[in-house]
């Protein structure tokens, strides 16, 4: 698409621009509680997906420039409790919950940390990537996400962060039901949306 000079100074920078030193200042983004997450997985004989489905600790990510790889760099976390995975199937939850320590290890938090580039409200079917760190049942991994977002209301930015995961990554062994005949697949799908309100 080619872009045109729009200015969108709630952003700090102008949008048209793909150098980011016209980030002026950093930018606040608010996470609102209709943030989500959900886990797609499955066994040797059916599919399951199991939704963390709001989230309850609102916070405040810190969206600033990162100079060495022209990266846009991030602070904050996004905290979720383990024991609110829900996968409409009781036996199911509660075997998730088990496996992924939710006693133990109550919260999975994933860390940003940076964007390959700032969203831009002028062609958001652009899909950006961004690496973060997920802890989850007491390990820590850092992956690369891929994102897609849309611009909705005025000021608010919604983003789907999508990656392939394995139990394995942290150290957790995929678990088996009747005396082994069912078996859970090592890999697992995840998808997190963030709603965000965009501060100035």
């Amino acid at each position: 698409m080619c872009l045109t000079t729009i200015s969108w100074p709630i952003y700090g920078f102008n949008v048209a621009s793909t150098n980011l030193s016209n980030l002026s200042s950093p930018v606040k983004w608010a996470l609102s509680k209709q943030c989500m997450l959900k886990v797609n997985g499955s066994t040797n004989i059916n599919k399951f997906s199991c939704v963390i489905p709001e989230y309850e600790l609102p916070d405040t990510l810190t969206i600033g420039k990162e100079t060495n790889r022209q990266r846009v760099k991030i602070s904050g976390s996004m905290v979720l409790g383990v024991q609110k995975f829900d996968c409409k199937n009781p036996m199911m939850t509660s075997d998730l919950r088990k496996i992924l320590k939710a006693k133990s290890f109550p919260r999975l938090i994933i860390t940003f940390e940076d964007l390959s580039s700032y969203p831009d409200p002028a062609n958001p079917g652009v899909a950006i990537k961004g690496f973060v760190t997920i802890e989850l049942a007491g390990a820590v991994k850092r992956f690369e996400v891929d994102y897609q977002y849309v611009m909705a209301a005025e000021k608010r930015l919604r983003m789907t962060g999508t990656k392939t995961l394995h139990f394995s990554d942290f150290n957790i062994v995929p678990p088996k039901r009747l005396g082994g005949m069912i078996k859970t697949n090592n890999e697992l799908n995840v998808e997190f949306m963030l709603n965000i309100k965009i501060l100035n």
